[in-house]
């Protein structure tokens, strides 16, 4: 027996089946729209990023593989990795390589360790809160030249920082002056403006962590120790790897402080390997030695990022039981 369909109820099923082509079509016309608005708002963006970054890092590789004689008017030469064997060669190259991860390694820890220890507080029931924080913060508003102008005097050697000494019955220091102390001195400069800056993102980070968890680790009767490495560490990855690396970066291009205060010095003590490639490129007119200089330097300092997301990286996915 055969069941022949109503004219109305055809009618209704081609209705049915041509109501999806309109409707995947708007839909896909109005990606398109966004996606093309969005290309519109990003191209000036990823102009800029293409112009003051992309292009002057491949212009950086390239004129490292050439040589030429500083000062010179003949056209470089191609010469392959010779400049970075040059380079190696050089016992003074070297110490201002070791010189400069070892600040890092150091100063990176020490600043991120005191922004946290801050942020933790600032984040308590303290009075005025607010207040310490501007306070504490001031100095990321300063200019780095201002800042450095500012500790260049009160670090002289007859300058208000020796003189309390003095009143204090001590003997003046050769802050800047000393190869023992040079280092250790640009060491507070930077710390005193970058700890306040810091603290402000570790403090947005702290802020976001829900508060039943120290209320469970107080049901617990977890001590302060133990809530802060097992609760407040493992959940503020996110902004402390951010403000780790960013740190970690600003500390490897490090110029100003070197280089109104000290000029590498004394004794190349505080010569970073930013300050060397700027000194081989300007005073000395190797413009293809500082480029090489600088594409080793970015390179430790994409090992030294590369390190830092590995070791902060959160688990993806849960481990399964056996």
């Amino acid at each position: 027996m055969t069941v022949q369909s109503s004219p109305r109820a055809a009618a209704t099923s081609s209705r049915g089946a041509g109501a999806a082509p309109p409707a995947r079509a708007y839909r896909n016309r109005r990606r398109t729209k966004e996606l093309t608005w969005a290309a519109v708002f990003l191209a000036p963006a990823l102009l800029a990023i293409a112009t003051l970054r992309i292009a002057p890092s491949v212009e950086a590789i390239v004129s490292s593989l050439y040589s030429g004689f500083p000062g010179g008017v003949l056209e470089p030469v191609f010469s392959g990795l010779a400049n970075y064997s040059d380079l190696f060669a050089n016992d003074a190259f070297r110490a201002t390589v070791v010189r400069t991860i070892v600040f890092n390694l150091i100063i990176n820890p020490l600043q991120i360790a005191i922004a946290l220890l801050i942020a933790v507080l600032m984040t308590r029931r303290i009075a005025t809160p607010g207040l310490w924080r501007t306070l504490i913060f001031i100095p990321a508003v300063v200019p780095m030249v201002g800042s450095s102008i500012v500790w260049g005097i009160a670090l002289r050697p007859e300058g208000p920082v020796n003189a309390i000494i003095s009143a204090l019955g001590g003997n003046p220091q050769p802050f800047l002056t000393s190869p023992d102390q040079a280092l250790a001195s640009i060491m507070l400069i930077i710390s005193w403006i970058g700890i306040g800056y810091w603290m402000l993102f570790l403090i947005s980070g702290l802020q976001t962590i829900p508060e039943e968890y120290y209320e469970a680790a107080k049901l617990d009767r977890a001590g302060p120790i133990r809530t802060f490495f097992q609760i407040t560490i493992p959940l503020l990855k996110r902004p402390l790897l951010f403000v780790l690396v960013a740190d970690t970066v600003a500390n490897f291009v490090l110029f100003v402080p070197i280089q109104m205060l000290t000029n590498g010095g004394p004794q190349n003590s505080t010569t970073m390997q930013m300050f060397n490639a700027y000194r081989t490129t300007y005073t000395y007119g190797s413009k293809n030695l500082g480029a090489a200089e600088v594409v080793i330097l970015t390179l430790i300092m994409l090992v030294f990022v590369a390190a830092q997301f590995r070791l902060l990286r959160e688990d993806r996915a849960p481990r399964r039981r056996r």
